[in-house]
């Protein structure tokens, strides 16, 4: 999968880390144009983790899709290769023996084709929902730092504002 999404989160975190402080406080100055283009690519590459994530429903479907349809022939010939059997009376009991290990031994073949399709898209699934889960929380402490920055800023400006009409009078 694509790791577009988090690149770009670091490289916020790095115009972060390279900002210049603001004397007297934990603040940084950021260019919010920069910033705001990176979230632009953000949203813009989000669908296509999703579309991994659809693209991977999509496989698992078809492979068991094409394992019902394996055990489906592998039935129809088995019920053939009965059929022949019984018309020869001689080794009727034998073809219901054979008839029965062949029956169960696709049987259990398709489940496991099955099981294990299934199994191999619960994985990618799960860990499509995780990475998904973690942009989130990325995400959402990005915004809970952005916030918090930008109520410090005010903040500053409200002291400075205050002083400065101090001095006036």
């Amino acid at each position: 999968m694509d790791d577009t999404v988090f690149k770009l989160l670091d490289e916020i975190e790095e115009i972060i880390d390279g900002s210049h402080a603001t004397p007297f406080s934990g603040k940084v100055k950021v260019d919010k144009d920069e910033i705001y283009a990176i979230l632009s690519e953000i949203r813009t590459n989000l669908p296509k983790e999703i579309e991994q994530a659809k693209w991977v429903i999509e496989e698992r479907n078809k492979i068991l899709i094409d394992a019902q349809k394996e055990a489906d022939e592998m039935l129809k010939n088995a019920e053939a290769h009965i059929e022949k059997l019984i018309n020869e009376d001689e080794i009727t009991k034998r073809a219901y023996e054979q008839a029965a290990v062949i029956s169960e031994n696709s049987k259990k073949m398709a489940k496991e084709m099955r099981l294990g399709a299934m199994e191999y898209a619960d994985e990618v699934l799960s860990l499509a929902e995780q990475r998904v889960k973690d942009l989130m929380e990325a995400m959402k402490e990005e915004s809970i730092k952005s916030e918090q920055f930008f109520n410090q800023t005010l903040n500053i400006i409200y002291e400075n504002r205050q002083e400065l009409r101090g001095v006036k009078k």
